[in-house]
């Protein structure tokens, strides 16, 4: 897929010397394959995305040990089931 990608836009671009209006497209092209990654945990630079996967996992990982930790504590209890009612009405 990658290849395909490269060999096209090299295409629009030495067809921008007959058109411009090609040159456009080759611009239009590479920006929507870079922007494509930057979201939702890939793209053609880097494939499956697993890295991006892997830390979010771990930023999961990490969030449900901090809630735990913050439940089960004598300290401070009613602060943190604030905290937790706030950040679930967020993502609700």
């Amino acid at each position: 897929m990658f290849v395909l990608l490269v060999v096209l836009i090299v295409i629009l671009f030495g067809l921008g010397f007959v058109n411009a209006l090609w040159w456009v497209a080759a611009v239009v092209l590479v920006f929507a394959a870079t922007r494509r990654g930057r979201g939702g945990g890939g793209g053609w630079i880097r494939g499956d995305g697993s890295d991006l996967r892997d830390y979010r996992d771990y930023e999961d990982r990490r969030d449900r040990q901090d809630r735990w930790d913050r439940r089960y504590s004598r300290r401070h209890r009613a602060r943190w089931r604030r905290e937790d009612r706030r950040d679930r009405e967020r993502r609700g």
